[in-house]
């Protein structure tokens, strides 16, 4: 029996878990939540993950959320390449830095603009003050400033020479923000060179597949039910 990955791909963290089994053939059924849609507060998938949340896995009777928890979980379970999360004590507390470091950090900091500029207009008809968007957009430079100083230096990858879950999951999360046209790679040689080496790991039909959504993220209408569900937390971004 094959796992079931619960995904929408417009969500960061679903990219990273999605592109880490493709890549590592990793056989998988994709169950595609669309969150728009409010697949997530659907009874039947409260039992997947009862957090209502995305990315989720079932494997038989087991079922798993967290995107790390997931990631880390399909490297043991398929016993993946050892450069993805290395047993080399050292190597492996680097990923584990910087798995701890980016949910207060890349991850939000990245991940507003796309509500900012694209969903939140959209849906709620609202725009969101020039200000506001500079201000975050000065906020990720800090967050990519630390990322280049403390995390890359002058390494190849975060935790040395090779790939591991941790530059994926950095990936992912950063190209959340260079898809609603904020290019965080123009004058940042290093970090765009770090993308170059990741993307040259990763088949273009994986990241053509995993990036359609992102893409296409003006596209998509969120229900009423759900917009109403969401909304007080949603333009607290821009207020």
């Amino acid at each position: 029996m094959v796992v079931q990955l619960y995904l929408d791909l417009l969500s960061q963290p679903c990219r990273s878990v999605f592109i880490f089994a493709k890549i590592n053939n990793i056989p998988f059924k994709l169950e595609f939540m669309n969150l728009c849609n409010g697949d997530q507060f659907t009874e039947e998938y409260a039992k997947v993950n009862l957090l209502r949340k995305v990315p989720a896995l079932k494997d038989g009777d087991f079922t798993l959320a967290e995107s790390v928890a997931i990631l880390l979980y399909l490297s043991r379970k398929y016993n993946t390449p050892d450069h993805w999360y290395p047993s080399d004590l050292q190597k492996r507390a680097r990923v584990d830095e910087y798995l701890s470091w980016q949910h207060t950090s890349v991850r939000p900091n990245a991940g507003v603009l796309l509500w900012m500029k694209v969903m939140i207009p959209k849906n709620f008809n609202i725009s969101c003050p020039a200000e506001k968007i500079d201000t975050a957009v000065e906020t990720l430079n800090d967050t990519l400033k630390e990322f280049e100083s403390k995390f890359l230096q002058d390494k190849a990858f975060i935790a040395g020479e090779e790939i591991s879950i941790a530059d994926l999951v950095a990936y992912s999360e950063l190209m959340q923000a260079f898809f609603v046209d904020i290019n965080i790679f123009e004058g940042r040689p290093k970090l765009a060179a770090w993308r170059q080496r990741v993307e040259s790991k990763i088949d273009q039909d994986i990241l053509d597949e995993a990036h359609k959504s992102i893409r296409n993220a003006n596209q998509r209408i969120i229900e009423p039910a759900v917009a109403e569900a969401y909304k007080t937390r949603l333009l607290k971004f821009i207020r």
